[in-house]
């Protein structure tokens, strides 16, 4: 598949015996948007969004080679200059329409909204997937159900560890009105087993498991097959990993970044457990998705900036 984003700079790196050309930490497959996101007191905005956006963000400001691969209508790639990865590692495939989502927030935390899709992104199938680039984690970005097909996570988990943001498996929209709606996951108990790192927001777990308890919410999920678990509250992230419970708590000091807060600690996340420990991932993440709440957009700081808001926010939680 043809990177419509490489620079006239780059060397290809032929393929021989069908090897891969390129290796990411993570892939990460899911639609950038625009967001029309209106406060609690109706100020408006219109900015960039969606999981493979923030994702991608916070895990190559940490120091992770990651890929993008999106789809979108060719009127709408001037939302590829958002990314903030090299322009060589975003796959963005044209399609015929892409993803745009308004959302009303009711209250100052931004934890209460009503979300509308104004215009659904072409599906992700299969044959999306380059051909030439391989990941230690094939991170599913989706953002609502039927974003992707059910065979891209068995044919992924072949290959790599399978990281899933359970939003796209619960997530809906309306057909006739964009009303997006959440109800459980069919296939949840099929498919769980072939998921290495499976995220939700409490409200999300709660839908899967039917307890509003986060760490038996994990403990259960666990049981259903995914391996480790990423729980995501206002107050804090809780990380499961089959024996231990951890939770670190959230220290933004305000929250006009809140927008893609799971996106960003997610990917934070994973890429860290590539060469941390569990807490540590989790401290690691929770301080970068901390700082970049403090900012609207994807997360634009370094590792550098990250390591800062550690030393002065999270001495406590520092491992020993």
């Amino acid at each position: 598949m043809q990177n419509n984003n490489s620079t006239a700079n780059e060397v290809p790196v032929q393929s021989t015996q069908g090897a891969c050309t390129k290796h990411y930490a993570s892939v990460i497959i899911g639609h950038i948007t625009e967001d029309i996101n209106i406060d609690h007191e109706d100020n408006t905005v219109r900015i960039c969004g969606g999981a493979v956006l923030y994702s991608s963000a916070s895990a190559f400001a940490l120091g992770h080679r990651v890929a993008a691969v999106t789809k979108l209508a060719e009127s709408d790639k001037a939302r590829l200059e958002q990314f903030t990865i090299p322009k060589e590692d975003i796959y963005a495939i044209p399609c015929e329409s892409s993803t745009v989502i308004r959302n009303k927030y009711y209250t100052a935390d931004k934890e209460r909204r009503d979300c509308v899709c104004l215009s659904r992104g072409t599906p992700f199938t299969l044959a999306d997937l380059p051909a030439d680039i391989s990941g230690d984690i094939y991170h599913f970005a989706g953002l609502i159900f039927g974003d992707y097909a059910d065979d891209m996570l068995c044919a992924c988990a072949k290959k790599g560890a399978v990281a899933m943001d359970v939003q796209g498996c619960l997530r809906h929209a309306d057909e006739k009105t964009g009303e997006m709606y959440f109800e459980d996951w069919a296939a949840k108990k099929e498919l769980l087993p072939y998921i290495t790192y499976l995220k939700t927001d409490a409200a999300e777990a709660e839908i899967l498991t039917g307890t509003s308890d986060r760490a038996e919410a994990a403990r259960i999920l666990h049981g259903w097959g995914a391996k480790e678990i990423l729980i995501t509250h206002n107050t804090e992230v809780l990380a499961f990993d089959g024996e231990n419970i951890y939770t670190c708590p959230i220290k933004a000091r305000n929250l006009s970044g809140r927008t893609g807060r799971g996106d960003t600690t997610f990917a934070a996340y994973l890429t860290e457990r590539l060469h941390s420990s569990v807490p540590e991932a989790l401290r690691v993440a929770t301080a970068t998705v901390s700082l970049k709440m403090e900012t609207p957009g994807a997360f634009r700081g370094t590792r550098a900036d990250v390591e800062a808001y550690l030393s002065a926010f999270y001495p406590e939680e520092a491992k020993a």
